[in-house]
């Protein structure tokens, strides 16, 4: 009886792109998704405010928009902090590690 061998299906997966950043060295692309991270939440805090002035102005943004727009800035504003948190902690392991 022959028996013939099993051929792997699974092909290798290439790099992950996160943050749709450009692939590229070491600090600078995590300095690029660093960058494009904070300049979400500022955009999304320039939104926030815009609609609040657009409410008081009477610019027919209604209130319940308004208050999405000002929670999703605060959101992601607390998600931008706690991944801080989580890196700092993380160098500060590194650096206590002995060589």
């Amino acid at each position: 009886m022959n028996i013939s061998p099993i051929q792997p299906s699974i092909q290798p997966v290439g790099p992950i792109d996160i943050g749709g950043a450009a692939p590229s060295s070491g600090s600078s692309e995590f300095s690029n998704i660093l960058q494009g991270a904070i300049d979400q939440v500022e955009g999304a805090s320039n939104n926030a405010n815009q609609s609040v002035q657009q409410f008081l102005s009477g610019d027919g943004e209604d209130l319940h928009s308004t208050v999405l727009a000002v929670q999703r800035a605060s959101l992601e504003f607390d998600m931008l902090m706690q991944v801080r948190n989580k890196v700092v902690s993380a160098y500060q392991e590194v650096m206590r590690m002995q060589m």
